[in-house]
């Protein structure tokens, strides 16, 4: 796991606060950075372009509002951990576009932006407190959580596995 991601979501979440679900409008308006829905192919989840000193993160209007959710948060790692290699990001199943700036990084790149809006969507603090009054093994529970916080039983489910609270 990215700690420059951790670190970086947690310092927005200082700043914000941590009271579920996380509210993405104002830290999404204090970076300048607005969203637009768009129809796009599924695969395609979102994509963030940066010009000058605004961002428009644009998402998937047919996709789920938990998983443009963490688009945005994806989308906002990078505009927030990545600005400096690249002005456009398109994240998609197949395909990672980024400009000619761009290095070798792209893959960890992904793996900064997805610790991040993990981070800043499901705090760790914050789960191992929630979790530790869960039931084992529950699905019900695990599905209630994820409502909790506004994001997919996928999504929270992995960041459970990964932080060591559940076992997949």
């Amino acid at each position: 796991m990215s700690r420059k991601a951790k670190q970086a979501a947690q310092k927005i979440l200082e700043r914000f606060g941590d009271t579920l679900p996380i509210k993405l409008d104002a830290i999404l308006k204090e970076h300048n950075i607005s969203v637009r829905k768009e129809k796009l192919e599924d695969k395609t989840s979102g994509m963030l372009v940066i010009k000058d000193s605004y961002a428009i993160i644009g998402i998937n209007d047919n996709h789920h509002p938990n998983r443009q959710r963490f688009t945005i948060a994806h989308e906002l790692g990078h505009f927030l951990l990545h600005h400096t290699v690249s002005n456009v990001f398109i994240d998609s199943s197949l395909v990672f576009f980024r400009d000619e700036k761009a290095s070798e990084g792209t893959k960890r790149q992904e793996i900064e932006a997805n610790t991040f809006a993990a981070e800043l969507l499901m705090p760790e603090s914050v789960l191992i407190e929630k979790v530790r009054n869960l039931p084992p093994d529950d699905d019900k529970a695990v599905k209630e959580l994820a409502d909790e916080f506004a994001v997919s039983v996928q999504a929270l489910t992995i960041r459970l596995t990964k932080l060591g609270l559940i076992t997949a």
